[in-house]
């Protein structure tokens, strides 16, 4: 009986810690290891560009320069099934197709530096693929460093991992070292933005001045005159001036007449205008820089040569392929998914499509070249 005991005793298993009450020793516990994506700078982000159009327009062009991509598979069914897929797939707002995905997936991560999609499953098999907004989830950094939860708050406002984090996509642009989620491309601008819309503002003020102007009209009376009267007459005066700015207002013509010595000026009509058109591109060219766009694309003609548009337009074709790379790794989880779920082999591939004409032929310039030099050579040597 002993033995018997003692072999069921050597078969349980021994627990490292106990599992009924918690070794948690800070009263706020839950804080720990939850950093919020927080919305305050996303709404700042997002009125930047709803004020400077310039910022929306590139977001904008940079998400259509980014342009659409294909995919190849081992097999032939499984990349016609797949291609036919990413050209139907449900994304939600009445939008159709995995290009309206990747430009609001595109969207949300210049603006706010992260962007967060989902993809639907039902009937075990991919049914849509859909973008959230940011700013209504938070993100818990486990003890691993590679261990991201996505958290978001339930209707009891307790915040909670989201079931499955399998299905997530997650992705961040230009992160740092100390902090889980990205950086926005227009981080940097709301100083810079601000000081443009006080130069804007004060246009506006000003040509609104200059189109409703303000009179002054001085009346200067003798020294014979009694100070009583003057004033009545000063009353009348501006009575008269104002009857008559009143009819003009109403397209009737009625004309001033004043006994005296009456001077009449617009108010603030000697002041000069300052000139904003140095400070204003001084601000709009650290704008356009930090959006890594040609000046050229966005209207702007600053002393722009042929051959440093050439080079502007290579600038741009690594600016587009390094954010490519960026979203790349969501791209193939979709494309992954949905190929295990309908029983092919995961294995895919990205091929992104040309970014432009002129791209296409600089590089058919360099291989012809290279052609040329390889049959010199090769006379050369024989």
């Amino acid at each position: 009986m002993k033995r018997r005991m003692k072999r069921k005793n050597q078969a349980l298993p021994v627990a490292a810690k106990c599992q009924i009450r918690s070794g948690e020793t800070h009263p706020f516990g839950m804080l720990r290891g939850y950093i919020p994506l927080g919305g305050g700078e996303e709404r700042i982000y997002r009125q930047l560009r709803e004020a400077l159009p310039v910022l929306d327009a590139a977001i904008g062009k940079l998400i259509r320069l980014s342009g659409g991509f294909d995919v190849r598979c081992p097999g032939k069914q499984a990349e016609d099934g797949l291609r036919t897929f990413l050209k139907t797939v449900n994304c939600g707002r009445g939008q159709r197709g995995i290009d309206s995905f990747l430009a609001g997936y595109l969207d949300s991560l210049l603006t706010c530096g992260r962007a967060v999609g989902e993809m639907v499953v039902a009937d075990r098999r991919l049914r849509g693929v859909c973008w959230a907004d940011v700013t209504l989830l938070q993100i818990r950094q486990g003890e691993d460093p590679l261990d991201v939860e996505l958290c978001m708050a339930d209707e009891h406002g307790q915040i909670r991992p989201l079931p499955w984090q399998n299905l997530l996509l997650f992705t961040t642009l230009n992160p740092e070292p100390e902090h889980p989620y990205g950086v926005s491309m227009l981080r940097g601008m709301p100083f810079l933005a601000e000081i443009l819309m006080k130069i804007y503002h004060t246009l506006g003020v000003n040509w609104e001045r200059a189109g409703n102007v303000r009179y002054s009209v001085v009346c200067r009376p003798g020294n014979d005159v009694d100070p009583m009267t003057a004033q009545e007459r000063g009353s009348q005066i501006a009575a008269e001036w104002a009857r008559a700015m009143e009819d003009g207002k109403n397209g009737m013509v009625r004309d001033f007449v004043a006994v005296g010595d009456v001077e009449i000026k617009v108010i603030g009509g000697e002041s000069p205008i300052l000139d904003s058109q140095v400070p204003v591109r001084q601000i709009l060219e650290q704008l356009i820089a930090k959006t890594g766009l040609p000046p050229f694309l966005l209207g702007f003609s600053w002393s722009t040569t042929e051959r440093m548009s050439a080079q502007q337009a290579d600038l741009l074709t690594s600016e587009l392929w390094a954010l490519r790379r960026t979203v790349e790794p969501a791209l193939e989880k979709i494309c992954r998914t949905w190929l295990a779920l309908e029983g092919f082999d995961p294995r895919v591939e990205i091929l992104w499509d040309d970014i432009s004409l002129q791209d296409i032929t600089e590089q058919a310039k360099a291989e012809y070249y290279k052609a040329q030099a390889a049959k010199y050579y090769k006379e050369a040597e024989e």
